[in-house]
């Protein structure tokens, strides 16, 4: 059984900076690509970045492209997102996905 655990979510003050981790376990995390997601308040759930199986190749949608950096260590099964330059606009709840399988998501709040 798929589960994934995020966590690292929190209050920052714009243009500051977080990175989320989500702990995976019940499959080959190694064998999967992975993405993040996010849903802003009264807005559609967003996909913004995705890894594939090793590592070795990236995507970062536009709204965070050049702020938001993903990776993995397949080693601790866990995927990460390393944000810099948060904006108000950032605000939301952040989920790890394998496929269309997400954790609980942790949230996100960039607020002066």
């Amino acid at each position: 059984q798929v589960h994934l655990v995020e966590s690292g979510g929190g209050l920052v003050q714009p243009g500051g900076s977080l990175t989320l981790s989500c702990v995976a376990s019940g499959f080959t995390f190694s064998g999967y690509g992975m993405s993040w997601a996010r849903q802003a308040p009264g807005k559609e759930f967003e996909w913004i970045a995705d890894i594939d199986p090793t590592g070795s190749s990236t995507n970062v949608e536009n709204p965070v492209l050049g702020r938001f950096t993903i990776s993995r260590d397949n080693a601790v099964n866990t995927l990460y997102l390393q944000m810099t330059n948060l904006k108000p606009e950032d605000t939301g709840v952040y989920y790890c996905m394998r496929g269309n399988e997400r954790g609980q998501g942790t949230r996100v709040t960039v607020s002066s």
